[in-house]
């Protein structure tokens, strides 16, 4: 499995951007898909998470209202739709894949928001909001 991030870019505040992540590999409709986060100097940060079916999504508080998670599993890509930009919101963003999650999705509640669960990882793509 490879992960491929795109879509970063400069942006405003107030702005919007729509990340993707092309998947490359099988099954892509099995694995559970999340977008991570890292600023400068800070830890990797867990912003949402979606099943494989696109069905079932979870967010972080941070980013709630603001950013949307979905997938075309016909594409084998993961997109991040992040509206509202704040300043805040500069970092690495980075899409990560796992089976486990995927198949688990709905009990895995704590694991499906841990870096360290996720199996593959996209290189990240630098969002940075001016102010």
């Amino acid at each position: 499995v490879q992960l491929q991030a795109s879509g970063g870019g400069l942006v405003q505040t107030g702005g919007s951007l729509r990340l993707s992540c092309a998947f490359s590999g099988r099954l892509f409709n099995g694995y559970g898909m999340a977008w991570f986060r890292q600023a400068p100097g800070k830890q990797r940060e867990f912003l949402t998470v979606i099943n494989p079916s696109g069905g079932s999504t979870f967010y972080a508080d941070s980013v709630k209202g603001r950013f949307t998670v979905s997938r075309d599993n016909s594409k084998n890509t993961l997109y991040l739709q992040m509206n509202n930009l704040k300043p805040e919101d500069t970092a690495v963003y980075y899409c990560a894949a796992d089976w486990e999650i995927g198949r688990y999705f709905s009990s895995l509640y704590n694991r499906r928001q841990d870096a360290a669960e996720y199996d593959y990882w996209g290189q990240g793509t630098l969002v940075t909001v001016s102010s």
